[in-house]
């Protein structure tokens, strides 16, 4: 079937103003089977109108807390109604497995939503007690109010649930919003905007404008009228971003992926830290931004455990994701396919041990095949570097002490986990590891719940939680004199 795809801007589908489209490719078989309108700054700026009269003037304007949180819910529920369409489009569009986002994605999409629709209603000012003016008591409060305008731009790997923890938290803070998917995943984000509307959100909140980043990203970060952009993508997007945003002292916030480490001590509970980090290492293709991409192993089981690691990766069935028995799709793009490839034709160039996996050359389809080096530095590329690919390089380690320094010796520092039975350990060695979110004895958790983000390069500010929606208001301090 043949996708034709446009931008949805206040409450329509609208061509690209100059009619240009972006042709969407099938990762499995590498055929066009659609395409999406290609964005223009014009087009960014009719949306970021949309977006500021909703803001400025409109029935969003006018709703409270309560109000707003009523429409999350009904947002919520027809998300978890379509449940099946929105991880159908997302697996398709990348190749993925339809399990994953239908046991993954879509749920913590729900979830989200719900939990925003509760912290509408919960952002609160507070009374700040002074010395008063000039001798004369006052009275001074603050208020919480919407930043503005947001501008959400979107990675391919997981569009739906990363559109979504930007989106529940801007609409629970009264924000309006200029989507930006990726142009190789536009149909959920798409879709999602419909089920809005369907849910009674006014036209003009929710605006989706597809293309690529250099022409409707850069539209977003130059808009006077965007008050804050929310990036989820690479460190070298990310910096342009800033550079871009910054000019106008815009907000922004960043979540820039990483080279996860997964710190597996010799007493760990070997069978659940093989299951956990082969989980870590291989879901969705390895392209996630906290694939536990680097294994520390301790000396004394670090043979083994690389050995039954490999034979997990080799157990791996790759092929068409809709296929009986078929765990593991294609990686998204031909990009994409040609960047893991090289990196693994780096790590057997700088002398680690290829224990499964290789170089791939399928005759169709940009399919890898799950991949382990052991016998690795923390000086390879393939240890330094985010792969955004399965594969994954065993580094031996001593000590605990050695573990941690090999751990933080990263420019990124998005996430990390801890595999061990010493409480006393878990503690130290998640305290002392320099990144955003520890899981021990687990892959760290997505819950709505929870903050998410990271440090170093691996980006600034968090999405999720409670602060998460606090992220997109300002504080307003107003002062009443109290004349006697």
């Amino acid at each position: 079937m043949t996708e034709h795809l446009n931008h949805f801007i206040a409450g329509t589908g609208v061509e690209a103003s100059d009619g240009r489209r972006i042709a969407l490719v099938n990762p499995v078989t590498e055929q066009v089977y659609g395409s999406c309108a290609r964005g223009t700054a014009e087009d960014v700026d009719r949306a970021v109108a949309a977006a500021q009269r909703q803001l400025e003037h409109g029935a969003w304007r006018q709703l409270d807390g309560a109000q707003r949180g009523r429409l999350l819910v009904k947002l919520a529920d027809l998300v978890e109604r379509d449940t099946d369409v929105l991880a159908d489009l997302d697996a398709d569009a990348i190749g993925r497995s339809p399990l994953e986002p239908r046991r993954l994605d879509v749920p913590n999409a729900v979830a989200n939503l719900r939990a925003a629709a509760g912290w509408a209603n919960q952002l609160e000012g507070r009374t700040i007690p002074t010395g008063g003016y000039f001798g004369t008591k006052t009275l001074s409060y603050t208020v919480r109010e919407p930043v503005g305008v947001v501008g959400a731009i979107v990675p391919w790997n997981s569009p739906l649930m990363i559109t979504v923890w930007k989106l529940a938290a801007l609409l629970a803070a009264g924000c309006t919003v200029v989507i930006k998917p990726s142009e190789e995943t536009p149909q959920s984000a798409l879709h999602l905007a419909a089920l809005a509307q369907e849910a009674g959100f006014p036209d003009g909140v929710i605006n989706v404008v597809t293309g690529y980043g250099a022409e409707v990203g850069r539209a977003l970060c130059e808009h006077p009228h965007v008050a804050k952009i929310s990036f989820t993508g690479s460190p070298e997007a990310g910096r342009e971003i800033q550079r871009t945003a910054g000019v106008l002292f815009k907000h922004v916030a960043l979540e820039l992926g990483g080279k996860s480490p997964q710190i597996v001590f010799d007493d760990a509970p070997f069978d659940d830290a093989l299951r956990g980090c082969a989980l870590g290492l291989f879901a969705n293709q390895g392209q996630v931004c906290a694939a536990g991409s680097r294994i520390l192993v301790q000396r004394g089981i670090a043979e083994r455990f690389a050995a039954a690691l490999a034979e997990a990766a080799r157990a791996v069935k790759v092929g068409d994701p809709r296929e009986p028995g078929v765990q593991m799709g294609p990686v998204a793009k031909k990009a994409q396919f040609d960047r893991v490839n090289r990196y693994i034709q780096l790590g057997i160039d700088q002398g680690a041990t290829l224990l499964a996996g290789g170089v791939s050359t399928p005759e169709r389809g940009w399919f890898v095949r799950p991949t382990i080096f052991a016998n690795a530095n923390n000086e390879m590329a393939i240890a330094r570097d985010e792969i955004f690919g399965p594969v994954g390089t065993v580094i031996t380690f001593d000590s605990e002490e050695e573990a941690v320094a090999l751990a933080n010796d990263s420019t990124y520092g998005l996430a990390a986990t801890v595999w061990t039975t010493d409480l006393a350990r878990a503690h130290r060695v998640a305290a002392a590891v320099k990144v955003g979110a520890v899981g021990v004895n687990c892959w760290s958790p997505l819950d709505a719940n929870l903050p998410w983000g990271g440090v170093k390069t691996s980006g600034i500010g968090r999405e999720g939680g409670f602060g998460g929606a606090m992220a997109y208001t300002e504080e307003k301090v107003i002062t009443v004199l109290l004349p006697t």
